[in-house]
């Protein structure tokens, strides 16, 4: 058997702690896809490493998106350089006559 060594299975576990998921409470057959109900309120949760624990409330999807992925939220830094220049005049490959 090619079984992988304990370590590296214990390395991909813990790389995993504390992973975040957003949870739709909704009435039913349990969770769906968070498209379907935006509105409704979702419970935070986090990957200890053997189970789901509640970690935090929110109100709806936007809210549980500002929660798990705040480097999102940052606005995006000007790009460094030079800006593009628009389009030159010339006979270029692609250029219709």
């Amino acid at each position: 058997m090619d079984d992988e060594p304990l370590s590296e299975w214990a390395e991909r576990r813990d790389a995993r702690i504390g992973r975040l998921r957003a949870v739709p409470i909704v009435s039913g057959d349990g969770p769906k896809g968070s498209h379907l109900n935006p509105d409704a309120p979702r419970a935070i949760e986090r990957w200890n490493g053997h189970a789901w624990e509640p970690y935090a409330f929110a109100s709806d999807l936007a809210e549980a998106k500002r929660i798990l992925y705040p480097e999102a939220q940052k606005p995006p830094s000007p790009a460094p350089g030079p800006a593009r220049r628009p389009l030159e005049p010339g006979t270029g490959r692609h250029r219709k006559p």
